[in-house]
């Protein structure tokens, strides 16, 4: 279709309803009709019946229904090009509900729980103390940033970069990953790491917080240039028990040196290996383009951007 041939084919109804170009808006950013339906304050059959209504108007197919969501069409793609800006520019003049009281609403803040309880919620406490409403949820980064979609949060810390188009992210942090131990377990290998290279691990339990063993996975094949062979001897999913573990004398792990800078300084923990090139991973702060945008959640998201890199 030339472009602005679906503009033209939904002008040229009798009646061209703002609400329509509206619900359609948040489909294609949430991925959903049910996740529209929670952004809007609609149900879901009210949003199906809408989207019906507009395809029908225009003559085309907008989405793709999917076992789980719906995928938007090219025909999709062009309209929300078209109409996103003028739609958020609107809801920007309209302002918030005045029937609401002058208080914001609560920041819906999610992210790993590490990061969040070790350094986002100390770097947030001014705000709460000035009055911030935060709301937080823990969890891994796909699911978080599914529901971000859907509109359930407002902010979400993800471990990676989001893929596609739909939502915004920016560089929070960086967290570099260590290679620890208790001090028995690195008298007990002396020099032999260093000698024999990672298979001197073997006779270590390893201490980690998924089955899968993705951090310590990445510190082998960054800082070792081979696959990790050894199975997990301990699973904690979440990596503040972890280190507990660790601590405690259970085996070795790779941490995020922000969570276990005190224990590496009080001798608790040895590093047992320091490469010249350690693994670093990128932690991003995205949030939900278009929303109408609460005052607190801009000051929330500044604050994180302006303290996450001294994390």
């Amino acid at each position: 279709m030339a472009r602005g041939g679906i503009i033209e084919a939904v002008q040229h109804t009798d009646h061209l309803d703002l609400n329509l170009l509206r619900t359609f808006l948040a489909v294609y950013r949430s991925g959903s009709f049910t996740g529209a339906a929670q952004l809007l304050g609609l149900s879901q059959p009210t949003v199906t019946t809408q989207m019906r209504t507009l395809e029908r108007q225009a003559g085309r197919e907008l989405f793709e229904r999917l076992p789980r969501g719906v995928a938007p069409t090219a025909v999709a793609d062009e309209l929300a090009a078209r109409v996103a800006a003028p739609l958020d520019e609107l809801a920007s003049v309209a302002g918030p509900d005045p029937a609401r009281s002058g208080r914001a609403d609560p920041v819906h803040l999610a992210g790993p729980a590490e990061l969040l309880c070790a350094r986002a919620l100390p770097a947030l406490a001014p705000l709460v103390a000035e009055g911030v409403r935060l709301r937080v949820a823990t969890g891994l980064t796909d699911h978080l940033l599914e529901e971000l979609r859907a509109g359930r949060h407002d902010l979400v810390i993800a471990t990676v970069r989001p893929r596609g188009r739909t939502l915004t992210a920016l560089p929070l942090t960086d967290e570099e990953f260590v290679l620890v131990a208790a001090p028995a377990w690195a008298e007990r290998l002396g020099g032999r790491l260093a000698a024999e290279g990672p298979s001197a691990l073997h006779s270590v339990p390893l201490v980690t917080y998924a089955e899968d063993l993705p951090i310590a996975r990445r510190y082998w094949r960054h800082v070792f240039g081979r696959r990790l062979s050894c199975p997990a001897a301990l699973t904690v999913p979440d990596l503040r028990g972890v280190l507990a573990a660790v601590v405690a004398g259970a085996g070795f792990t790779v941490l995020p040196r922000y969570l276990c800078l005190d224990e590496l300084a009080s001798g608790a923990l040895v590093p047992l290996h320091t490469p010249d090139d350690p693994p670093i991973n990128t932690g991003y702060l995205v949030q939900r383009p278009g929303a109408v945008e609460n005052p607190d959640v801009r000051r929330v998201r500044e604050l994180l951007l302006s303290t996450g890199p001294g994390w």
